[in-house]
């Protein structure tokens, strides 16, 4: 048996191959049969560039169908797909290009010389260019390449992703995610969220990272569903779309949005069956607000970059506002005190999760088994970082995180890697990046900063604008606060504690 994760969602595609995958804002449907054959021309370009199995393949694209070809193309030949924040600057790219050293990187056409100056610092040897209406070499390329192929054999341990997450010391690190992973992932959550014949998705999420990428698609693919395939979350698009679709998926920031719509009512979302939220905490107002106003609950599940979902609120029985419900399947999930010891109902703790056979939790990161020791148990559970307790009905609730990752619209934000850019600035003695609570992104970041005695110039507005040229939009501050000194525990630490509670109020 073939455990190549797209030789197990293949053998779900629906026997008829003209049924439609992809529906897309012009009208234009793309059949299951169309999917198979342009991403056998994917694959087929990847391995006569040289592009062999355990090979990586970095995007830093656009979302498209040809994105989603090139990510299927990349696991047919055996490549190890590396999906890249569209967001993410210079400085950024060069990081990742030169850890996942990748045989291939696709970028953008806008970006196509800066990224063939970073490939050639990095020694990537090939690029292509991707745009988001299906231009660039790499459609050029793929066009002249037969349309049939045999998906390489791969073991379930082979790795088929690359995620890099942000950590709050260190540099960022890349998640390593096998086939066995993704696949075990994707089956189990089709079966939990009763997937069934006739479901719909609306896919707005972007496709750059699991929520998008792994969850949303694999689901559909796995149902051999069509997807309404959007390129970006638009409100009341969604609400005229929800008359054609099933299920939805989205960060709280989509239903905060929602929200905001007088068209979202009862009838209007009538068709769907299946609301799921994810990627930061849905406050409890928005899923008040949102079964109120539709007579939906949502279904909020919990999870991260590595490993996929770990727990869910079920579909049958309560669906719990506040907590992301019990264990998936094959996922086994406790909370412990400082010792290690397991802790009783109600008591907050940190989280730890441990797949069976290895299916639900990641492989390790990339480059990093020192680091990778350090986040696994001796008997072989990953500590996720996150703070959370059992209730006595076996409800899982998030409490906050014990490192300072901030999720700002379900993307995550590297509080120490924006510091250091804010430190470097002319008249910043020092500063501290935290998360606020936000109705809208879950978390704004927010910059607390220390002038020196040449600062007295220095404003917020100036700050920001010098930011934006140096990082990701989303990791751009939203505000930015002075004070005369950042508070300290007898350590010498920041007591970031203490200006969440501060400028919270």
């Amino acid at each position: 048996m073939n455990d190549n994760l797209y030789a197990i969602l293949a053998a779900r595609f629906p026997h008829n191959p003209d049924a439609p995958c992809l529906i897309l804002p012009d009208g234009r449907r793309i059949s299951y049969a169309e999917l198979e054959s342009q991403s056998a021309r994917y694959g087929n370009l990847l391995i006569e560039a040289g592009v062999k199995p355990g090979d990586r393949v970095a995007a830093q694209v656009e979302k498209s169908p040809e994105a989603l070809y090139l990510y299927l193309g990349c696991l047919r030949a055996g490549g190890v797909f590396l999906p890249l924040n569209p967001a993410y600057q210079r400085g950024e790219i060069e990081y990742f290009l030169g850890d996942a050293k990748p045989g291939l990187f696709v970028c953008r056409p806008e970006k196509l010389e800066e990224a063939q100056e970073l490939a050639w610092a990095t020694r990537v040897p090939l690029v292509h260019d991707l745009g988001e209406r299906g231009d660039g070499s790499l459609v050029a390329a793929a066009a002249e390449m037969p349309d049939r192929l045999d998906t390489v054999e791969s073991a379930g341990s082979d790795l088929a992703a690359i995620l890099y997450t942000s950590g709050t010391t260190g540099r960022s690190k890349g998640a390593m995610l096998t086939h066995r992973n993704l696949a075990a992932n994707a089956l189990v959550l089709h079966q939990y969220w009763g997937f069934r014949p006739g479901d719909v998705l609306l896919h707005m999420l972007p496709t750059f990272h699991v929520h998008g990428l792994f969850v949303a698609t694999h689901c559909a693919l796995a149902n051999g569903s069509p997807m309404l395939f959007e390129p970006k979350f638009d409100a009341p698009r969604a609400l005229r779309l929800m008359r054609e679709a099933t299920v939805f998926m989205g960060v709280p920031t989509y239903y905060v949005r929602l929200l905001q719509e007088p068209g979202l009512t009862r009838e209007a979302v009538a068709h769907m069956r299946l609301f799921v939220s994810g990627s930061a905490p849905l406050l409890p107002e928005t899923f008040a607000a949102f079964r109120e106003r539709t007579g939906q609950t949502i279904i909020e599940r919990y999870g991260m970059t590595e490993g996929g979902m770990f727990t869910s609120n079920p579909l049958d029985g309560e669906r719990r506002g506040g907590t992301v419900g019990f264990p998936l399947p094959g996922t086994e999930v406790r909370v412990v005190g400082e010792s290690g010891k397991l802790l009783p109902a109600g008591e907050i703790g940190h989280i730890q999760v441990r797949g069976q056979n290895s299916s639900s939790v990641f492989a390790g990161y990339w480059r990093m088994p020192e680091k990778t020791q350090e986040e696994f148990t001796p008997d072989g559970y990953f500590r996720t970082g996150d703070m959370g307790r059992f209730d006595s009905d076996g409800y899982l609730a998030i409490i906050g995180r014990d490192k300072d990752l901030i999720i700002s619209g379900g993307l995550n934000v590297y509080p120490k890697e924006i510091e250091e850019a804010i430190d470097a600035l002319p008249g910043v003695a020092e500063s501290a990046v935290i998360g606020l609570p936000h109705p809208d992104f879950g978390e704004a970041v927010t910059a607390v900063v220390v002038r020196d005695r040449n600062g007295a110039g220095l404003s917020a507005e100036g700050i920001i604008a010098a930011l934006k040229g140096q990082i990701a939009g989303f990791k751009v501050p939203k505000a930015v606060h002075f004070v005369e000194d950042l508070p300290r525990n007898t350590m010498g630490k920041v007591q970031k504690n203490l200006l969440r509670q501060r400028f919270s109020a």
